[in-house]
């Protein structure tokens, strides 16, 4: 399985986000410009050009036609995929962490970051789409203490769920606004969650070592995979009963370390049975994003040292028992 090595960055990785059908691949990092990539050829298609500041997260809607990029500069912008042209600017009071289309990419949740005296917040903005604009928040979510991580749409976008610096996983109704469900999940920050393709269950990586996979209706923790270092990203493979983790010694203590002791590796779990299946190598610096292909045929991950790594699995991985 040889890598494909992406060099389209200055700095360290933030965030990758595969397209829907898989063609497309959308990296984002602290240089402030986020790229589009081939995913099979990993040939660089152009940059999108706009923000000042870190660019945290992006998430591209289903036929592909608009981006949304959240960045530390305050805003989130809304582009043009193909031509790669700002459509709509959306300033906030904090920094922009985190967003995500709806189902139908109608609305879009944005979370803020606290700054200057404003609290924490998701905020659910309408797209107009006849003037490609992002309205005012119809909907603003406050409670958790600290930074807001992620939130994600639940099915039929009729919840929320959000993962933060506290550790807990919270259910928010989208109609009413009220919290409805929390669990203390992870006893340090939760870096990372991703929902499976069906909805039913999702998947929460944190700084105190494991990863835990939930059901997404009753917020039950079904499986915990223990690691022995930090992780800051996760994923489930749409084709295996995997999970993929990636993670490693914090970024301030990585010059002390060499590549094996920071233990920069991609790691393979069984989701079902919780037993390890192997690792990746190839990153000399944390890893920060994972993201699966949508075919389950290929991977990639983003690192502190900048680059993206895509790896198509070989024929062997299909059939491991």
């Amino acid at each position: 399985m040889r890598p494909i090595l992406l060099k389209g960055h200055e700095r360290p990785l933030t965030f990758l986000k595969y397209n829907y059908e898989g063609d497309l691949m959308f990296s984002c990092s602290k240089d402030h410009h986020p790229s589009v990539w081939f995913s099979d050829s990993g040939e660089r298609l152009g940059t999108y050009i706009g923000h000042n500041g870190a660019v945290w997260s992006c998430d591209v809607t289903r036929d592909s036609v608009r981006l949304i990029t959240a960045s530390a500069d305050q805003t989130a912008i809304l582009w043009d995929v193909q031509s790669g042209r700002e459509l709509f600017k959306k300033p906030f009071e904090g920094p922009a962490r985190f967003s995500q289309f709806s189902y139908g990419g109608r609305e879009v949740i944005i979370t803020t970051d606290p700054f200057m005296g404003s609290e924490p917040a998701i905020q659910v903005c309408r797209i107009n789409d006849d003037r490609d604009e992002i309205s005012d928040p119809m909907l603003k979510l406050t409670g958790p203490k600290g930074r807001i991580t992620r939130a994600v749409w639940g099915p039929l976008n009729k919840t929320i769920i959000s993962t933060g610096e506290d550790g807990q996983i919270r259910k928010w109704d989208t109609e009413t606004g009220k919290e409805i469900d929390y669990v203390e999940a992870h006893l340090k920050v939760v870096q990372d969650l991703k929902m499976s393709n069906d909805g039913t269950c999702f998947l929460t990586c944190s700084l105190d070592k494991t990863a835990k996979l939930w059901d997404s209706t009753t917020l039950e923790c079904i499986k915990t995979y223990k690691l022995e270092r930090p992780l800051n990203a996760c994923t489930l493979s749409p084709l295996m009963e995997h999970v993929i983790l990636g993670g490693g010694q914090d970024a301030s203590q990585v010059t002390t370390t060499g590549g094996a002791a920071g233990k920069f590796e991609a790691i393979f779990y069984h989701k079902i049975y919780e037993t390890n299946l192997g690792g990746v190598k190839g990153h000399f610096g944390p890893i920060n994003s994972l993201a699966v292909h949508p075919d389950g045929r290929s991977f990639c991950s983003g690192g502190e040292d900048g680059y993206v790594r895509v790896h198509h699995f070989d024929a062997d991985y299909f059939h491991m028992k």
